[in-house]
C-alpha cells in the first residue's frame, strides 16, 4: 500500500501539472450551482486529515440532511470514516476498481480536500460535478469553480470548514472540548478481554508517525511506562504494525503493557482510546482520533505545526521546544533532518510524566 501512495505521488510531481492542462482542454465542465442531492469528498492522505475533516461532514449532513454524502479515500484511512454516521458509501481509489466506480456516479458537488496535490483536483474534474471546490495552494485551482485559500496558520478543522463554505453558507462553530466522534455501541467483548486481567486505569501509548522525525522511540516511552505501571496504571500500546519494533522496546521497560499494536482496526483504536484515562503520543493519527472521542492528550511535537495540527482544548497538552529550524513539514511532506530530530529528542522524559501526571490526576 505505502509503495502505490508512493507512485501516485511521483506521477503528481512528474506529470500533475500537464495533466491539469490536458484535462481543461479535452473535457469541458460548466459551472451552474444546482440543487445539492449528492456530494463527493475527496480525502488523500493519512488518518489525522481524515479524522479532522469529520467535524465539516458532520456540517454538510446538517445543512443537507437529505443528501448523499460519498467519500473517496485511500485504504490506510478508509477506517476514520466507518466512524462517521452521515456517510453514505466509501470508495477506496488505491485498491480495486472504486476509482472508476465512484465516477460514474453524478454528483453535484466535489470537494477536493487534498491540500497540494494535484491528481485529486484532476479527479474532481473529470467527475463533471458543476460544483467543485478545492484548496487554491498551485495550478490545481485551474479546476475548481470555488477556490479557497489555505493557510498553515489554520487548524486543520477550520480549513476543512472553509472549503464547504460555498454549499453552507458561512464557517460553522467547532467546539474544542466538545468530542466529534461519537461510539454509539458498546466496546466489543474481543477488546474487552485484553484489559480483564489486572486493575488500574487505563493510559494508552501511541509511539508511532507517519515520519522517522516525529517519533520519540520506544526507549524513552517506555521509561514513561514503566512509571506509569509503577503508580497503578495499566498502559496500552497502540499503533501499526510498522510500530512493533517499538512496542518490543516499551515492554522491556514495562512488561506489563499491554501490546495492541498491529492487531487493533482504527475503530477498535478509537473504543480502546474511550476507555484509556490519557494518550501519550507523538504527532500522529492516532492523536487526532483520541481528541475526537474526547480522551485527554499530551502531544509531542517538532517536525509537524502545532497551531495546524495539536489538539485544542484545556485537557490537552503539547509539548515542543520551538526550534528554530521546526516546525519544517509542509503539506505532509516533511525533509530528511540534518540534526537527526533534536526537536524530539530535547524533550525529556520526566516533562512527559509530569504533564501526564497533572492531567491523571485532574491538574493542568
Amino acid at each position: 500500500m505505502i509503495k502505490k501512495i508512493t507512485i501516485l505521488k511521483q506521477i503528481d510531481s512528474l506529470i500533475g501539472k500537464q495533466l491539469i492542462h490536458a484535462v481543461r482542454f479535452i473535457i469541458q465542465v460548466r459551472g451552474n450551482i444546482p440543487e445539492i442531492h449528492r456530494i463527493l469528498l475527496i480525502r488523500p492522505g493519512g488518518i489525522g486529515d481524515a479524522v479532522l475533516l469529520l467535524p465539516a461532514i458532520r456540517s454538510l449532513k446538517e445543512k443537507f440532511p437529505n443528501a448523499e454524502i460519498d467519500i473517496l479515500c485511500e485504504k490506510r484511512n478508509a477506517g476514520v470514516f466507518t466512524l462517521s454516521n452521515d456517510i453514505n458509501r466509501i470508495y477506496l481509489y488505491d485498491k480495486g476498481l472504486g476509482l472508476f466506480k465512484c465516477l460514474k456516479n453524478r454528483y453535484d458537488a466535489v470537494i477536493d480536500t487534498e491540500q497540494w496535490h494535484r491528481l485529486s483536483a484532476v479527479v474532481a474534474y473529470i467527475s463533471k460535478a458543476p460544483v467543485r471546490i478545492g484548496f487554491s495552494t498551485n495550478e490545481r485551482d485551474r479546476l475548481f469553480t470555488h477556490r479557497i485559500h489555505y493557510s498553515q496558520e489554520d487548524y486543520e478543522v477550520n480549513s476543512f470548514f472553509h472549503l464547504i463554505e460555498p454549499l453552507v453558507g458561512n464557517t460553522p462553530d467547532f467546539n474544542t472540548e466538545c468530542p466529534f466522534i461519537n461510539l454509539n455501541e458498546d466496546v466489543p467483548d474481543r477488546l474487552l478481554t485484553y484489559f480483564r486481567k489486572g486493575s488500574g486505569e487505563i493510559v494508552s501509548i501511541s509511539p508511532g508517525a507517519s515520519a522517522v522525525e516525529r517519533r520519540w522511540g520506544g526507549e524513552r516511552f517506555g521509561q514513561v511506562a514503566k512509571t506509569l505501571n509503577a503508580s497503578g496504571y495499566r498502559v496500552a500500546i497502540l499503533g501499526s504494525q510498522t510500530d512493533k519494533t517499538d512496542a518490543e522496546k516499551i515492554k522491556r521497560y514495562a512488561p506489563e503493557c499491554i501490546d495492541l499494536t498491529g492487531i487493533t482496526t482504527l475503530k477498535d483504536a478509537a473504543y480502546i482510546l474511550k476507555l484509556s484515562r490519557l494518550l501519550i503520543t507523538s504527532d500522529s493519527g492516532i492523536m487526532h482520533i483520541a481528541y475526537g472521542v474526547g480522551t485527554p492528550t499530551v502531544s509531542l511535537f517538532g517536525s509537524g505545526i502545532e497551531k495546524k495540527w495539536a489538539p485544542r482544548g484545556k485537557r490537552h497538552v503539547v509539548l515542543n521546544k520551538n526550534l528554530k529550524c521546526s516546525p519544517c513539514t509542509r503539506f505532509g511532506y516533511t525533509p530528511r533532518c540534518k540534526k537527526n530530530a533534536d526537536c524530539m529528542k530535547q524533550i525529556a522524559e520526566d516533562g512527559v510524566l509530569k504533564k501526564a501526571l497533572d492531567l491523571l490526576e485532574g491538574e493542568t
